[in-house]
């Protein structure tokens, strides 16, 4: 159960990315540049949403969720962080020496693993301050 509530959600965000880079042979319209919906806004200008764009605002929630699970304390805070730091490790790495992996959308959705990290650590020592100074 602890193991469960710990699991960083940009673990879910590097599997729908390598989903995407492994498929794309296989399932063309997965390209990150696909549009998937368009929208006709009342100005008369056409809102257009590609893969990519989904990827990148499912990222930007994740990155919230992660950081208000970061105002937790207690065991599974320090498991959530290890976790989080293994992901980022990965996205890295991926980022790094896989071919396909080498785009923007991976990049910010690597960029924005770090900040769970950063953010999660940032968050946990404030709360640990304030929590010592109470006592």
């Amino acid at each position: 159960m602890l193991l469960a509530k710990s699991i960083p959600l940009f673990t879910v965000m590097l599997a729908l990315l390598n989903g995407i880079m492994f498929g794309q042979k296989t399932y063309p319209e997965l390209n990150p540049q696909s549009p998937v919906i368009a929208f006709m806004l009342s100005s008369g200008a056409q809102l257009t949403f590609t893969v990519a764009d989904i990827l990148i605002m499912l990222g930007v929630v994740s990155l919230y969720i992660e950081i208000f699970k970061a105002t937790r304390s207690g065991t599974e805070s320090i498991v959530d962080h290890l976790l989080s730091m293994i992901v980022f490790v990965c996205f890295l790495i991926e980022f790094l020496i896989y071919k396909p992996a080498g785009t923007t959308l991976f990049l910010t959705i690597t960029l924005m693993s770090l900040l769970d990290v950063v953010a999660g650590f940032t968050v946990t020592i404030s709360t640990a301050r304030r929590d010592i100074g109470k006592s």
